[in-house]
């Protein structure tokens, strides 16, 4: 792999991360608490685990140049993955399958701003 790859790769990851964090800190300002950061089940990770007053909320947080790109980041397949490591971690919970759950869409453009899409990712 060639270095000026490898410095894209670790940027990209870093600003990955830094969104996670931007989105976590707004869901907290929000009454929210993390449960879990990228956490990885059977069908893949999810970036950020909620706990809130109605449940939890699973959120897959997209990053790019503008709001309208980072939207454009999330796949039927990404959805399909989300959904099943979602179920796996529903083993735990003391409602299993029962407790109530949404899955957001977090889009941070690269100013940093923050746009929270509730139920984004659904069944179609």
């Amino acid at each position: 792999m060639s270095r000026a790859r490898q410095h894209r790769g670790a940027r990209a990851h870093l600003a990955g991360e830094a969104a996670e964090e931007i989105v976590a800190r707004h869901y907290e300002n929000r009454g929210y608490s993390v449960a879990e950061r990228r956490w990885r089940g059977a069908g893949g990770e999810i970036d950020l685990i909620l706990r809130g007053p109605d449940g939890l909320v699973f959120v897959e947080v997209k990053h790019s140049a503008t709001i309208a790109g980072a939207a454009l980041r999330i796949s039927p397949r990404q959805a399909e993955r989300i959904y099943a490591s979602a179920g796996q971690y529903l083993e735990n919970e003391p409602l299993g399958q029962l407790t109530p759950v949404r899955f957001d869409a977090a889009l941070v453009d690269g100013t940093g701003a923050v746009e929270i899409i509730e139920n984004a990712i659904g069944f179609d």
